[in-house]
């Protein structure tokens, strides 16, 4: 068999760091981790080929090369996955389409001969018994959840390196809370399942021996769900394994009870976290209780914040608006938030109700769903007919958008940001290419910001103010620098809509 991995574009959106990418000349975040896992699943005497279309154009040579299209995708990469589907059928190769795109929408896709849904360590080899049966069927989907214990690790043959700025790893599944409006349990249940340490190491080794110096994600939706064993097996396993090794460092996602545990900060700076995600929401109580987000609840979000920033790790934030409970005044609560705390990144939506959700059923049964979600966080769309007038809330959140954005402010949350945190020094690697990359960004913002931009009073304070004063963090004030331009870049994409 000849199996083409195909993983569809990201529009142009906040997460996807499209115009800070081009500073570097890199042309995507990270690569596609779950078909790199798929593919790994596959027979080994078949010859696989992986076109990451953010990366790399498809071809129709491809397609004619290929027996079966594998293709994965996230809800946001719905338009290119069609174009996908109608090139492959124009082709006559078969699909074969999984992920949490078709896991919860594939009635939505006409034109897949078969649909791998849910976990692929159970379904896909389901399929592929049939298929060597000569019998294989449409849907393949199951109520179990896997042993990821059994999962092996992605074939990372497969991948452009130079093309990404990080790789990515996943340590467990599922998350303990209940957020109303997340599908993580929808999706992979409450109960932590995690790998061993054994089985990061060796995919961490197979990293470090193709040459890779540089940042690694741990997509884990809640890499602390389970702090018992993080904090007894793969953290320590993490702190051995980076004594002899320079270059390497990780980010994930955490939620804000990180702050509640100096033990298992220090144990994740030590193994080498410098940044975490946190789904903040909202600073707003009954909007927490509201969204069942009970963790976030009876704390001080600001002084936890500053907690993890002093304890070594940059924090980026997620924050929603449009819940039930929101008033004019929850907007400018939410934008002195986001300056106190020094959330530099900080992603701000209008609530989204995902299928297979208690949100999503919620508002199903209220009569209040219109649409399917986009995908997007920060495109100001929403698939729910929210309790405040929609055209009020999206002229507020655009509002909202163009503060929190704008250099003034902006600039602000980056020195907030540098004053707070207590870097921990990482052993370099000495990598001439990316030396010279990382000076060509330098030049690159200086001209584009520093002269051409609009930001460029704000950004020159910044560059003197830490070349002065925190001499050490110059590199991250330009990667702030350089982010703040991708992000302004989306908002305007968004607030003129």
């Amino acid at each position: 068999m000849k199996i083409l991995l195909v993983y569809p574009e990201f529009p142009d959106t906040f997460w996807s760091f499209k115009h800070a990418l081009s500073f570097i000349r890199k042309k995507a975040s990270s690569p596609p981790l779950g078909l790199l896992t798929i593919a790994s699943m596959l027979p080994a005497g078949w010859e696989k080929k992986l076109v990451d279309m953010n990366v790399q154009q498809l071809r129709d040579k491809d397609l004619e090369w290929a027996d079966f299209v594998f293709i994965s995708a996230m809800t946001v990469q719905r338009e290119s996955v069609k174009k996908v589907i109608r090139r492959c059928i124009e082709t006559g190769v078969k699909v074969v389409a999984g992920g949490p795109l078709f896991t919860t929408e594939h009635e939505e896709f006409e034109g897949v001969d078969h649909f791998i849904l849910n976990e692929a360590e159970i379904t896909l080899e389901e399929f592929l018994k049939d298929l060597d049966a000569g019998r294989p069927g449409k849907i393949y989907s199951t109520d179990e959840y896997a042993d990821i214990q059994k999962t092996p690790p992605p074939m990372w043959n497969l991948t452009r390196y130079k093309e990404y700025t990080t790789m990515a790893m996943q340590y467990s599944r599922g998350c303990p809370f209940n957020c109303d409006f997340c599908n993580v349990t929808a999706l992979l249940g409450h109960r932590m399942r995690v790998k061993t340490s054994a089985q990061i190491v060796t995919e961490l080794n197979m990293l470090y021996e193709s040459g890779w110096r540089s940042g690694i994600f741990f997509v884990d939706d809640n890499l602390i769900g389970n702090k018992k064993v993080l904090k007894n097996d793969l953290l320590p396993a993490l702190i051995e394994w980076r004594k002899d090794k320079s270059g390497i460092y990780f980010h994930t996602e955490v939620s804000i009870n990180l702050a509640d545990d100096p033990e298992l900060m220090d144990l994740m700076v030590k193994a080498g976290f410098n940044q975490v995600f946190i789904g903040i929401e909202t600073p707003d109580e009954t909007n927490l209780e509201e969204c069942s987000k009970r963790q976030n609840l009876n704390r001080d979000m600001v002084a936890d914040v500053r907690k993890i920033q002093r304890a070594g790790m940059q924090v980026q934030g997620g924050f929603i608006v449009g819940f039930d409970h929101d008033s004019p005044a929850t907007f400018q609560h939410l934008l002195e938030f986001i300056q106190k705390s020094g959330i530099a990144t900080a992603m701000v939506g209008i609530l989204q109700a995902p299928i297979g959700t208690v949100l999503y059923e919620r508002m199903r049964k209220a009569d209040r769903l219109i649409k399917h979600i986009s995908g997007d966080n920060v495109n100001g769309s929403t698939n729910i007919i929210t309790r405040m007038n929609i055209d009020i809330l999206k002229e507020r959140y655009r509002k909202l958008i163009r503060q929190i954005y704008s250099p003034e402010l902006y600039y602000q949350r980056v020195k907030i940001l540098l004053q707070e945190y207590r870097r921990k020094k990482i052993k370099p690697h000495i990598n001439f290419d990316k030396i010279w990359r990382n000076f060509i960004a330098l030049i690159r913002s200086v001209f584009q910001l520093g002269i051409i931009g609009k930001e460029r009073k704000h950004y020159w304070k910044l560059f003197f103010w830490t070349l002065f004063n925190k001499p050490g963090m110059f590199p991250l004030a330009i990667t702030y620098s350089i982010f703040g331009f991708h992000f302004r870049k989306v908002s305007e994409l968004h607030v003129t809509e």
